[in-house]
């Protein structure tokens, strides 16, 4: 993809980046559907429009990085006649915790906007399952949170002729929760005859961890001793987390060490081939990454 993050080589800058959930530059949209994407119109009447591969001459300059179709498109034509648009792009399970950021990319076509349009971005953080989905026009199943909402008054200024980023940081929850994020292209009084609704794009979407979440969730679920270590670095599991792998890293961005071996209670870890200085050990699980930093004497 276009605008993969990429993850921190250094151990001094390892505090300032984040662990990356997903990134979609939506460079081919066909093969969304194959990575757990769902693309659902609930619009009243039901319009024949999707949202589908960007391009056309209401975007000009393209995507907001990549070519000129690398992002994705939803338009009046998800309703007919004058109708209510209700048309959702919603994501696959993603394990999320407070602190992640959700960021993208959205504008509406054109250089003008003379018919108004509105983007909600919703949580499911209930039921992540195919029950949990939007139903009907007004309907929004278990995507019962608002995270945010671009021209919410559905004025012919609120939403940008331009790319423009939006953010939004994950709040509420407990733990680590199987959640999905939705995009509705939501607008009233829409379609070819409505008073609003024209086009709009979203393009380079991200979920991102800040590295202070993985120490937390290292914090309340591991622990390593003796630190500094000599010979053996000792890891204990405090709450039954299954590890998928562990690996370690050097201060250059090296992995120097990886261990795949099932745990979930305590192990030994062999750190005597390892020369004197500080490594970021990260460890895998199913409900996300642990981080911590050792000392090697």
């Amino acid at each position: 993809m276009k605008k993969t993050l990429l993850l921190c080589a250094l151990l001094v800058s390892a505090f300032s980046n984040a662990q990356n959930l997903i990134t979609e530059g939506f460079d081919t949209y066909a093969n969304l559907a194959t990575a757990g994407w769902l693309a659902t119109n609930q619009s009243s009447p039901l319009g024949a429009s999707t949202w589908a591969q960007g391009g056309g001459t209401a975007f000009a300059t393209g995507g907001q990085a990549g070519g000129a179709t690398s992002f994705a498109l939803c338009n009046f034509n998800s309703t007919t006649g004058a109708g209510t648009i209700s048309n959702w792009l919603i994501t696959p399970v993603l394990n999320l915790q407070n602190g992640d950021v959700v960021t993208f990319y959205s504008r509406t076509g054109g250089t003008s906007s003379p018919f108004p349009d509105r983007l909600e971005v919703r949580l499911n953080t209930t039921d992540a399952t195919v029950g949990g989905n939007p139903s009907g026009a007004t309907g929004v199943g278990a995507f019962t949170t608002v995270a945010l909402t671009i021209n919410p008054n559905l004025t012919t200024t609120g939403y940008p002729l331009t790319w423009t980023q939006y953010t939004y940081t994950i709040t509420g929850l407990t733990g680590i929760v199987a959640s999905k994020i939705g995009f509705r292209y939501f607008v009233i009084d829409g379609g070819p005859d409505g008073s609003n609704s024209n086009i709009i794009g979203l393009d380079s979407f991200s979920v991102d961890r800040p590295v202070a979440s993985t120490q937390s969730f290292f914090a309340n679920n591991f622990s390593i001793y003796p630190n500094p270590a000599n010979n053996v670095l000792n890891l204990s599991v405090k709450n039954g987390l299954a590890i998928n792998e562990i690996t370690m890293v050097d201060i250059n961005g090296r992995t120097v060490k990886t261990i795949t071996n099932s745990l979930n209670s305590e192990m030994e870890i062999n750190v005597s081939d390892l020369t004197s200085g500080v490594y970021m050990l990260n460890v895998k699980t199913d409900e996300g990454v642990a981080t911590s930093k050792f000392v090697k004497n």
